[in-house]
């Protein structure tokens, strides 16, 4: 059993485009996406209407709830801008997309944790805004009751496999459109890639056993740097051109 995982593509159709492309060379037929697809300064509309036809397993994200539990001008205004882009048909599709699934009796398919869409499963931050690998015990405390072999997660934007004492595995794809951000919470800190490239998993059964093989796709970043500097957004021009945040 083979599939590929893509996550937060924040509105950047060039990214999937070609994270899209890189799984058919792969030969990978099947594919599940973890949420957060459109909010950002870029090109919502048209991601929108590539991951409508593609109709991939998808669970929503905190920002895909966002755009349909909030008033636009009460929005971030990376929301904001992706709402503006966004049709009622795209709206309608975030609004029946589940919180969680389970794919194939075999994965569970979440945004962030079986609980709550804005926190991180694998990472913690800390007080001064460091970004670290959650101490084991409060990983499994978040698995408790999530009886699949694989658990897949995003959010974070950063590609990691936590394997659980009792053979579990926890997956974060990367992210495929955003490479660089900062957040408020729970403390101010940033995450980088270190690196502008499109970032997805594949997930591979052999016998009993799930391995995640992570991926990194070069695309014309410069294009979607470009495009976010001309809309006022240049932290996010900066991360998309660099990985890193100034």
């Amino acid at each position: 059993m083979r599939f590929a995982v893509i996550a937060d593509v924040h509105g950047n159709h060039l990214a999937l485009e070609a994270v899209l492309e890189d799984i058919r060379r792969q030969g990978i037929a099947e594919i599940v996406n973890l949420g957060d697809c459109f909010s950002g300064p870029l090109t919502a509309g048209k991601t929108a209407d590539i991951l409508l036809e593609l109709r991939a397993v998808t669970v929503r994200g905190n920002h895909d709830r966002y755009l349909i539990e909030q008033q636009p001008e009460k929005m971030h205004v990376s929301d904001r801008a992706a709402h503006a882009e966004l049709a009622e048909h795209h709206l309608d599709w975030l609004r029946n997309l589940p919180f969680s699934m389970v794919y194939r009796n075999e994965a569970y398919l979440c945004h962030a944790t079986p609980a709550d869409d804005n926190v991180y499963w694998l990472e913690s931050v800390s007080p001064d805004g460091h970004v670290y690998l959650k101490p084991l015990k409060e990983i499994e405390a978040l698995a408790a009751g999530i009886d699949f072999p694989l658990i897949l997660c995003g959010h974070s934007h950063i590609p990691r496999a936590v394997r659980l004492f009792d053979g579990r595995l926890i997956v974060n794809p990367g992210s495929v459109g955003c490479p660089a951000y900062d957040d408020d919470l729970p403390n101010y800190h940033k995450v980088e890639a270190g690196h502008p490239f499109a970032s997805y998993a594949i997930l591979e059964k052999t016998g009993d056993t799930w391995l995640p093989i992570f991926r990194q796709v070069a695309y014309d970043h410069g294009v979607m740097a470009q495009l976010a500097a001309e809309r006022g957004r240049e932290e996010w021009a900066v991360g998309l051109a660099t990985g890193w945040l100034r």
